[in-house]
């Protein structure tokens, strides 16, 4: 391992564990372009409403898988600016889609996020990166969404949101769910693993054989 490639890993290595640490953070967060798509990829209904809601709220237009290849198919046709990517799902895990997503010339380029709450599914992604930019893990609060894109943007993996004046005053709509103000209230602030967490989920305490053989076999 090159000098270069050494110190990217270890400052990659230190803002996840610091991520959970006090960091100052601009009241103006950098932001990436109003409307843009934002891909959430998790078994949970909760966890998909919860991030949804965030990044509705910071002027987002958000696209929900609940299953691997659904993701893959979304993010070859919808091409998303970013995408969130739980690791621990049943079927195609997260790994396995990334390793998919890395390897398609069409999606190769778009920088992922993975989101997980499972002990051991985080410490295989601290030892090993497997092409993604960033982690986050459950539960985060709206703080920590927006700091995660504002990191791409300032690493300029995402572009800046323009001035109001120069971009159009309300993003393109994407999805066929329609929420009223009733409903995003209903939609809690801080995403959390379901309460009855099935053991691939955030509750586990180990990663099946099967998500440890996919781990150690990308490449």
């Amino acid at each position: 391992m090159d000098g270069h490639a050494l110190m990217n890993g270890l400052g990659f290595f230190k803002r996840l564990l610091g991520s959970h640490a006090a960091e100052p953070r601009d009241e103006a967060h950098l932001q990436t372009a109003l409307g843009a798509r934002m891909l959430v990829v998790d078994d949970s209904p909760t966890i998909c409403a919860v991030l949804g809601k965030m990044l509705r709220q910071d002027g987002y237009a958000v696209l929900k898988a609940t299953e691997g290849r659904d993701a893959i198919e979304l993010a070859r046709s919808e091409q998303p600016a970013l995408i969130f990517l739980d690791i621990v799902m049943p079927g195609m895990n997260g790994f396995a889609v990334l390793r998919a997503l890395r390897h398609d010339p069409l999606t190769r380029d778009i920088p992922i996020v993975m989101i997980s709450g499972n002990p051991q599914a985080t410490e295989q992604f601290y030892v090993q990166r497997f092409g993604a930019d960033d982690f986050m893990q459950k539960p985060f609060g709206r703080d920590e969404v927006y700091l995660r894109i504002g990191q791409l943007v300032q690493s300029g993996r995402l572009a800046g949101r323009l001035p109001p004046v120069q971009v159009e005053l309300a993003p393109p709509v994407l999805s066929a769910e329609e929420l009223s103000a009733d409903d995003l209230a209903d939609i809690p602030d801080i995403a959390m693993p379901d309460a009855d967490a099935t053991p691939h989920r955030a509750g586990a305490t180990a990663m099946p054989q099967a998500t440890l053989q996919v781990v150690h076999g990308i490449g």
